[in-house]
């Protein structure tokens, strides 16, 4: 009988392989379209891809998110490790959401019909986006990167920015890539799989 358990390496080297690609894009979108709050990107490009790596390759990709986001958008833009640790759960929501409802509903995350673009809008673009920027604003504040009276400057851009990115990259990614993805030997089908 043939082992049909992958080895653990193959996740160990991809999970290394997505921090270091996370925490470039984070790092990369911080530098390209700063919003003048340190940290935060006007069109912050690293949460699409960090979405469609988590909805490809589970709880992995979200661990991935988390920390490229500590890291790139985080400690390596000024914001101290401390605040850094907490702060930088917004990644982690705004991936975690679309995945477990992709999961509960059984959406498919190669697109393939009206159902699943709905779970894509409403739990990939919409609830997720929401709930990062206002955990992102709200711990700045927290944090004080920025004043309490800044919070709702610092959702909003946050929230609209990621909303336009995610649905314009994830989307067709997800639409033409799945396929191919789904025969590799480390696409996840459900969390840890």
């Amino acid at each position: 009988m043939k082992n049909l358990q992958r080895p653990t390496y193959s996740f160990l080297v991809l999970v290394i392989g997505l921090i270091i690609i996370n925490t470039i894009l984070a790092r990369a979108a911080v530098l390209i379209s700063p919003s003048g709050t340190t940290g935060v990107a006007w069109g912050y490009f690293a949460i699409a891809f960090m979405i469609v790596f988590t909805l490809w390759f589970g709880a992995y990709g979200a661990i991935a998110a988390y920390i490229g986001g500590f890291l790139g958008a985080g400690v390596l833009s000024g914001i101290s490790p401390e605040v850094s640790l907490y702060w930088s759960l917004s990644n982690l929501w705004q991936v975690l959401i679309p995945l477990v409802a992709f999961r509960v509903f059984e959406a498919d995350v190669g697109i393939e019909n009206r159902r699943d673009l709905f779970h894509l809008i409403l739990f990939g673009v919409i609830l997720n986006n929401v709930v990062g920027a206002a955990w992102g604003a709200i711990t700045m504040a927290v944090g004080s990167v920025i004043e309490p009276s800044q919070i709702m400057s610092v959702f909003t851009p946050w929230l609209l920015g990621n909303m336009i990115i995610t649905i314009i990259i994830v989307l067709p990614v997800l639409h033409y890539y799945t396929p191919s993805i789904r025969k590799s030997k480390v696409f996840v089908r459900n969390y840890w799989d």
